[in-house]
């Protein structure tokens, strides 16, 4: 059999999210299995050669057919069986029609064909039980369609895109393919699309990937240019429908609307990922737009990859849940950098967030681990939304935090409970924001907590915490005593060992440390400036010779909460 295609079906752990399965396969109930696991296709293409595969060979302005199952009228080829076709040549003005009742796979090769057409879609699979489309390796094929089409009647608006199907599609194989999409969008499915492989560079006036009930991605290289969204799913009537798993790939997306877009879940396991939505992180948005890195209407789950996202709006959005158990983000966003109105929960990982107005934003934000750094030119860490009747919460039990910010730097309405992780807050210098800004209750009980800021809403962690923390306000409340930056906090126990030693990224007023080294009834003594021979991540000094600068103050902690520098308490 000549390039015909094998279906292996194998389970692939992609973590969807709050959805069961791909559309065609058993429940997670029925199977046994995780709700997180989905049933993946991949594709095998063979070598070698079968009589019964039909060619169709393009002659520029003509047709020619080797085999059975296909008519020609014109420069108009319709498939009207199951079988396997070998397409090859080019075609000025054509089309290619897939059009059968067959409860059979119509399996197509693409060896080297080039269709244009100047009325419609130059490759349509208008029915069929399913559509499986082979690349040929080495081979380059091209579908180019017209900017208007013409439909039969004014009830008629599909075909909708350059490679358009009613049925399932699934498009594999080692060739390239240039899809060009004048009309609407580039590659739809109004039922799934999957990929498994090749090489794909697709611009369109509208999206690029469509699979209306379902797109699944297991490896490729893509390059889109879209006017719309880049990889889409918009079922809005079923909610088991209307996902996205990616699970390999490498894409470079430039999007006028979302880089990935999707009505309930979308889940990512892997792939190499450059995203541009809107223009970018500076672009002007309109008020009506959306151009999300990625955006789903229920919820995100993020398990590995390389994202690299500049967004004009937020970078990740979810309606309702975002998670991310590993991967490496890069963020820039006109907007939030990371988005959802219900939770958001960090497990591992690694995240940059080089550009945002707020970075981290939600109702109920959970971080368990990973390795994240925050600029924003509000609030780092938001805890916020819409919805009423709540509990707004900002949970911490691991990872590396680092927070750059303009506006507060952890600003939760309502409460913060941390028992472990690191948490390195730069800033604001504005009197009307704080490093940390809270309305219920601070309970630390673990972790090492360090907050430089302004000194006017100046705010510790609660009396109800475990963990002794002090807060210093230099010169009083927001009068005078700011420090410059970079200038060295050092704070040692009265043997001299160090407990802390910290450059601020801004000029600050007053500093939050919370930190298991600082003991009840211990005396400590604050240097200010100096120099340290340590390793400096995200301005914490860790190991090395501290030189000293000049003492600025000594104290006992004979309280969970210390306060230096008068003023309130340090908050509820």
């Amino acid at each position: 059999m000549m390039n015909r295609v094998k279906k292996l079906i194998f389970l692939c752990a992609l973590g969807l999210l709050a959805l069961g399965v791909m559309p065609g396969s058993a429940s997670a109930a029925e199977a046994g299995a995780s709700p997180y696991t989905v049933l993946l296709p991949v594709i095998v293409s063979d070598s070698g050669s079968s009589s019964g595969d039909t060619t169709i060979t393009l002659n520029g302005d003509s047709i020619t057919v080797t085999g059975s199952g296909v008519t020609v009228a014109g420069t108009t080829a319709t498939i009207t069986a199951a079988g396997n076709y070998i397409i090859s040549g080019a075609l000025t003005d054509g089309q290619i029609i897939v059009d059968t009742d067959d409860e059979e796979a119509v399996n197509l090769t693409l060896n080297g064909a080039a269709i244009t057409s100047a009325s419609s879609a130059p490759l349509a699979i208008m029915s069929a039980e399913e559509t499986i489309i082979t690349l040929t390796g080495g081979t380059t094929n091209r579908l180019t369609d017209a900017a208007e089409y013409v439909f039969p009647d004014a009830e008629t608006d599909e075909p909708n895109a350059a490679l358009f199907s009613n049925d399932d599609l699934t498009i594999g194989g080692g060739g390239a393919l240039i899809v060009t999409g004048n009309y609407n969008d580039g590659i739809s499915s109004d039922d799934s699309l999957t990929i498994t492989g090749g090489t794909y560079a697709i611009s369109a006036v509208d999206d690029g990937l469509r699979g209306k009930d379902a797109l699944v991605i297991a490896g490729g290289d893509f390059t889109l240019d879209v006017g719309g969204d880049a990889l889409k799913s918009d079922n809005e009537d079923d909610t088991t429908l209307g996902t996205i798993a990616i699970a390999g790939g490498r894409f470079a997306v430039i999007a006028g609307g979302d880089g990935i877009a999707v009505e309930t879940t979308v889940t990512i396991a892997g792939g190499d990922f450059t995203l541009v939505t809107g223009g970018g992180s500076d672009a002007p948005l309109a008020d009506d737009a959306s151009a999300k890195g990625i955006k789903a209407g229920v919820a995100v789950h993020i398990t590995g990859g390389t994202i690299a996202i500049d967004a004009a709006d937020d970078g990740v959005n979810s309606n309702s849940d975002l998670t991310i158990d590993d991967g490496v983000l890069t963020i820039a966003s006109g907007d939030d950098a990371l988005h959802s109105d219900a939770t958001l929960t960090i497990n591992d990982g690694t995240i940059d967030i080089t550009q945002s107005v707020e970075g981290i934003e939600s109702v109920v934000i959970t971080i368990n681990g990973g390795d994240i750094r925050v600029i924003a030119s509000d609030d780092g860490i938001n805890v916020a939304g819409d919805l009423t009747g709540v509990d707004y919460r900002l949970f911490i039990h691991g990872g590396v935090i680092a927070v750059y910010a303009d506006g507060d730097g952890i600003d939760v309405n309502g409460a913060i409970e941390m028992t472990d992780g690191v948490v390195l807050v730069h800033g604001p210098t504005a009197q009307d924001n704080g490093a940390i800004d809270y309305d219920e209750y601070f309970t630390i009980s673990g972790g090492l907590l360090v907050a430089a800021g302004s000194a006017g809403m100046a705010q510790a962690p609660g009396n109800t915490s475990t963990q002794n923390s002090v807060l210093v306000r230099f010169g009083g409340m927001g009068q005078g005593g700011t420090q410059a930056a970079g200038t060295l906090v050092h704070i040692q126990n009265s043997a001299g060992e160090e407990v802390l030693t910290f450059a601020p990224d801004r000029a600050y007023q007053s500093i939050v440390v919370s930190s298991p080294e600082l003991l009840m009834g211990g005396s400590y003594t604050i240097y200010l400036g100096g120099s340290s021979t340590g390793t400096v991540s995200d301005g914490l000094y860790t190991g090395g010779t501290y030189t000293p600068g000049s003492v600025y103050t000594s104290f006992t902690i004979n309280s969970v909460v210390t306060i230096i520098g008068g003023g309130g308490p340090p908050g509820p």
